[in-house]
């Protein structure tokens, strides 16, 4: 903490400020920053990873500073990361599932995107690839339970924590939870959800394909737009020119 107050900076604190829409009214409302950069905090989390225990851990995620409670976050993923099955192995289930629940426990204080997108899939989407002390799968309603929360960043928890998944060819989830979260009144899930979507078409296009063939009218337009993003560019005209107009549900000033 004393070594990322050390590296402040007032000219990247105001241009965070405005990038994460810390605003009156906008999504981060009343965030505080110190202007570090994430390559910054990722340098203080490489001189301490494995070092600080969860209870400190803690403390850092309940920081007033963003670029602090990123910095929990990313010890996190640093924990999962050494508890994960070496080769052959099984590495640390109960330490897996220790770090899991620890961080649903404080998820909410991923508070903003990029410390849900830079902490989600590497700590929980892990988490559910991995079988647990008993030999069974973690279960994957995990995800469903967070989808349903009344929380922004639960909610985009639960979309972007399938992105491990979809490296593993499972996309089953990703397609429950993103049906789920389509109509969501909030920018921020449409982005996420479109990016998940986007993430199963590079892995297998005719799986995306047969999604958007049963949503794309209705989708909200930026979900359907992030989708199809690395389509050919004739493909992308034929998704948006027989799309619903006007179905851009939730507006935010994003």
């Amino acid at each position: 903490m004393e070594t990322m107050c050390c590296m402040e900076n007032e000219e990247q604190r105001q241009i965070l400020q405005r990038f994460f829409k810390t605003g009156k009214g906008q999504y981060g409302e009343g965030d505080r920053f110190l202007g570090l950069k994430v390559p910054q905090t990722r340098m203080v989390v490489k001189e301490a990873r494995l070092q600080v225990p969860l209870g400190e851990i803690e403390a850092l995620l309940y920081s007033e500073w963003h670029e602090v409670r990123l910095c929990g976050f990313l010890l996190l993923v640093e924990e999962m990361k050494a508890a994960l099955p070496k080769r052959k192995g099984i590495g640390q289930p109960d330490r897996r599932k220790e770090i899991a629940d620890f961080y649903l426990l404080h998820a909410r204080q991923a508070n903003n995107w990029d410390l849900v997108d830079l902490s989600c899939s590497y700590i929980l989407g892990t988490f559910l690839l991995h079988p647990l002390s008993d030999g069974s799968l973690p279960t994957r309603m995990i995800l469903d339970s967070l989808s349903s929360s009344r929380n922004l960043w639960e909610q985009r928890i639960s979309i972007v924590s399938t992105a491990a998944l979809i490296k593993e060819r499972q996309y089953d989830d990703t397609l429950r939870i993103a049906r789920k979260l389509l109509h969501h009144p909030h920018d921020l899930i449409h982005k996420a959800v479109g990016w998940m979507l986007r993430e199963v078409g590079k892995k297998d296009i005719e799986v995306l394909r047969h999604f958007l063939s049963a949503h794309h009218t209705s989708m909200p337009r930026t979900a359907l737009r992030y989708a199809i993003e690395k389509m050919k560019p004739e493909e992308r005209k034929r998704w948006m020119a027989t799309s619903r107009t006007g179905n851009q549900i939730g507006r935010t000033n994003e």
